[in-house]
């Protein structure tokens, strides 16, 4: 399997981890990163190409996307989550999705969750709700959310009798933002809160995620939303458990100065990088298979392929998790040194890592 680094020009990587430590004291990616970004156009990986968007094959998304997070976590975190809203043009109407998604600087952070009400109103809703850890918010030009539909006080309830949930697109300026990312990785991420109040939006700016109502008749928004999710978060895990791996080449080499440990210790750290770090790339190419597989299948007739990315990409999580955690106890105290690299890289790994989607074996 080909290491992430095969993605990247060796200037990009230096543009993103120069700018790395200064992101963090901002809480924001560095102007010199969203530069690259743009220029790039990665914030508009799965944006229609009607809407001058990339539009790209979800494998090579997918690859792209680790790369990125082998670079710097936070950088590849928030290029996968706004670029995935992107996504969400494919079932916007044709009219609100050109005016909105044709802008060079575009790009789109949100949340899934369901912690806001739109109230049916005339030509519209009117919306109210607070919402957490929308990563990349602070250079976002529109904010995305997740509503519960109410019609006066009564909540709108679908044909199984569940309230009816429906996501929404706002302009940035209708958004509240406040600080609320308190945690020891990916500070980078701007992962803030955002709050809406009494905001009016159009009827056309509220759109559903199916295949069914796919606007844009192209693979890409046929794919499910469940494996899109998993495939790119998994493979964010991944380009941060393949940095950290690299960066314990060097700090191993360090610990066999150490006149303390024996030639047994010392074999046994060299040699525990070796099988760990096949074991990742191997994992790694099972998973990228899996995508490849399932994106070359016939979308009416894929459902082996797709649940076989549901179980390689919580396979390579954990592996990912067994292989940072099996190797970070022999890379010394430079691992736990804030300011150090490898610790910015396994501070990213923990945090990332929290994600709820790919905790469990299975998604059941």
């Amino acid at each position: 399997m080909d290491h992430p680094s095969s993605n990247l020009k060796p200037e990009w990587v230096n543009i993103i981890r120069n700018a790395a430590p200064e992101a963090e004291k901002l809480a924001m990616l560095h102007p010199d990163q969203l530069a690259l970004i743009y220029e790039q156009g990665w914030f508009k990986f799965l944006v229609p190409k009607a809407y001058s968007g990339l539009q790209l094959p979800l494998p090579d998304m997918v690859k792209l996307e680790e790369s990125l997070a082998w670079a710097n976590g936070s950088l590849g975190w928030v290029v996968t989550l706004c670029a995935g809203a992107g996504w969400f043009g494919g079932f916007l109407s044709p009219g609100i999705a050109h005016e909105l998604l044709n802008t060079p600087y575009l790009c789109l952070a949100g949340s899934g969750a369901s912690t806001g009400t739109a109230t049916i109103t005339e030509g519209g809703y009117i919306i109210n709700g607070t919402w957490k850890y929308a990563s990349g918010a602070h250079h976002a030009t529109h904010i995305t959310a997740n509503c519960i539909i109410k019609n006066g006080e009564e909540t709108v309830l679908n044909s199984d009798g569940k309230p009816l949930i429906l996501p929404f697109i706002f302009d940035s300026k209708d958004v509240q933002l406040f600080a609320a990312w308190k945690y020891i990785g990916m500070m980078a991420t701007g992962s803030d809160a955002y709050t809406v109040k009494d905001v009016f939006v159009a009827k056309d700016r509220c759109f559903k995620i199916d295949a069914a109502a796919a606007v844009i008749n192209e693979p890409l928004y046929q794919y499910p939303f469940l494996q899109l999710a998993e495939a790119t978060l998994a493979a964010n895990i991944s380009g941060i458990a393949v940095h950290f791996i690299d960066l314990c080449g060097p700090a191993f080499e360090e610990r066999q100065k150490n006149a303390r440990l024996t030639l047994t210790q010392k074999a046994l750290i060299t040699n525990t990088l070796e099988k760990l770090s096949a074991l990742l790339h191997n994992t790694r190419e099972q998973f990228h298979k899996a995508v490849e597989a399932s994106w070359q299948t016939d979308l009416a007739d894929n459902t082996l392929q797709l649940a076989e990315v549901s179980i390689t990409s919580r396979k390579l999580a954990i592996t990912a998790r067994k292989c940072v955690d099996e190797l970070y106890p022999y890379c010394g105290l430079q691992a736990a040194n804030p300011d150090t690299e490898i610790s910015q890289v396994w501070r990213d790994f923990h945090t990332a890592g929290q994600h709820s989607l790919l905790t469990f074996e299975s998604p059941l």
